[in-house]
């Protein structure tokens, strides 16, 4: 289970994003694909031929496996970094 490192770290005062209808504790500024990881959320999107899960694979926006959509558009979640009232939707077979 991932967890975030509580001790001898000065964070932020933790803020909610919106994920599938869902309210999630996130740390602001951190990698949306991190916080979701977090949260328990790893399936991001459904493959747009077979329909099979797909998450983070190489966390730094080359391969597009944990795409999303934040705010209605289409962005990868490993660069995307947290935002309070963000809006996240997962589950996409997005092409575009």
């Amino acid at each position: 289970m991932l967890r975030r490192v509580e001790t001898l770290v000065q964070r932020a005062s933790p803020v909610f994003i919106d994920v599938d209808g869902r309210r999630v504790a996130a740390e602001p500024g951190e990698s949306l694909a991190v916080a979701l990881a977090i949260s328990g959320i790893t399936t991001l999107r459904m493959s747009p031929e077979r329909g099979e899960p797909r998450g983070m694979f190489c966390l730094m926006g080359v391969c597009q496996e944990c795409a999303v959509r934040v705010d209605g558009c289409r962005t990868t979640a490993c660069t995307e970094p947290v935002r309070a009232g963000m809006v996240v939707e997962t589950g996409g077979g997005w092409s575009d």
